[in-house]
């Protein structure tokens, strides 16, 4: 089926949101990539890997339809981006596969249900502090009146059909919310060494404000003074793996003004993200705005100060005054921070700066989750047979924590515990910093 034209104009930017001719002649299709690709080692379809996709981008910027076989094939990558740390030919692949999806959402029209829902989801709710607000004081009604807990030991959750495995995914909401910390200014403990910048985030204000305190207060233990910047709002991560490129712009403009508007009450040393995920979105801001003439310059200096909270801890001298935590963990590696961002030496080493903690490195720890963004939630058959594989990788460990950097890797190894694990503790690698610190106070 041949694609259709969009139903509303498209801003000048849209342009250039399809794979670019630089980007796709990158590929030698060498076939290095495959092994390194969840879906393939899954479905063993060539069109459903690396090279088969960037095949499929190449047929279409030569000219062939945008079919439905396309979009399926374009959908089901995960966008984990391990087939770039496997590439020796350097293809940008994280960069192709966004860019082929927002050429599919800017030249196709979806059906009303599917454009009203997406529509709902990424340009209002996710921006939205009031609705998230909304969403998660529901969930959290739902979880604590005990709804959620019969409803799953019934087996009544069952007549969701399709619904019931995506409940299984369902984060907790945490109340309080981290949404009343915005605007706010801690200061150091001890001496001031830094100033930094803490994005928050969106659904992470809701369902991992714990994560969020934790992380403020391992700063803060770390002599910086943390300003959790008013005017931000969601950082476009998911919109870009969605192809919603233009939203992303937006908020990607309002998360550099609201840093431009702290700045001028003083300058950072970085700009911190505890969400692997997010981040990788976040230190690409300038290749979003690369076409923008006014926020190009700006993007290029936000990226610069953009850190990972385990990156930007393992740079510093690290506050060593840590209890004890006696137990044994392994690490997951976030996809977007070892093959997005290519940080993979940082977490281990502070998990290893942990007194008592000993380390167990899994196989295949780079190897996706499944979790990616919401793919769980849009693909979840073929996210869980991914999980699975994931676990049994983990149970070869014996490990009793489970570290990852992410928090949508969190809920999805959260869920995996719970179907095929053995009562592993899933925690942010903050997390266990946090609880080092306070087992010292």
């Amino acid at each position: 089926m041949a694609a259709s034209s969009p139903t509303v104009p498209l801003p000048p930017e849209a342009a250039h949101d399809k794979p670019q001719p630089v980007d796709l002649d990158r590929c030698v299709h060498c076939g290095l990539c495959l092994n390194a690709c969840p879906t393939y080692r899954e479905l063993g379809v060539e069109m459903d890997s690396p090279r088969g996709r960037v095949y499929q981008m190449v047929q279409v910027a030569n000219g062939a339809p945008i079919t439905e076989s396309y979009k399926e094939h374009i959908d089901l990558c995960l966008a984990c981006r391990g087939c770039e740390s496997a590439c020796p030919s350097g293809v940008q692949y994280g960069r192709l596969i966004e860019a082929a999806r927002s050429e599919i959402e800017n030249t196709t029209q979806r059906g009303w249900l599917s454009k009203t829902v997406r529509d709902f989801v990424f340009r209002k709710l996710l921006p939205s502090p009031a609705l998230l607000t909304a969403a998660g004081a529901s969930l959290w009604m739902y979880q604590v009146s005990g709804l959620q807990k019969v409803l799953r030991a019934t087996g009544l959750v069952n007549l969701l059909g399709p619904l019931a495995a995506r409940e299984a995914l369902s984060p907790p909401a945490e109340i309080p919310f981290f949404f009343r910390e915005i605007g706010k200014t801690f200061p150091a403990e001890g001496t001031r060494r830094y100033r930094v910048a803490f994005m928050a985030g969106c659904i992470a204000n809701v369902s991992f404000a714990r994560l969020n305190e934790a992380t403020v207060r391992v700063l803060r233990k770390n002599g910086c003074e943390v300003v959790i910047p008013v005017s931000q709002t969601c950082c476009g991560a998911l919109h870009v793996h969605a192809g919603i490129r233009d939203e992303a712009r937006k908020l990607a403009r309002r998360n550099i003004d609201a840093i431009e508007e702290t700045i001028a009450q003083g300058g950072f040393d970085a700009i911190i993200t505890n969400a692997a995920g997010c981040g990788s979105t976040l230190k690409e801001y300038d290749e979003l705005l690369e076409h923008d003439p006014k926020y190009a310059g700006p993007a290029k200096q936000f990226k610069l100060l953009m850190k990972d909270v385990t990156e930007f801890l393992a740079s510093i001298e690290l506050n060593r005054d840590l209890g004890t935590i006696d137990a044994t963990v392994t690490y997951q590696d976030s996809c977007h921070l070892s093959h997005g961002q290519k940080i993979r030496k940082a977490p281990r080493e502070l998990l290893a700066a942990i007194p008592g903690l000993k380390f167990r490195e899994m196989p295949l720890a780079d190897m996706c989750c499944g979790s990616a963004g919401i793919y769980n939630v849009l693909h979840t058959d073929l996210s869980m047979s991914i999980l699975e594989k994931k676990m049994s990788n983990v149970n070869l460990t014996k490990a009793e924590i489970i570290a990852t950097a992410n928090p949508g890797c969190m809920i999805q190894l959260q869920a995996g515990v719970k179907k095929w694990g053995r009562g592993e503790r899933v925690v942010h690698i903050v997390e266990l910093l946090d609880e080092a610190y306070r087992e010292n106070a």
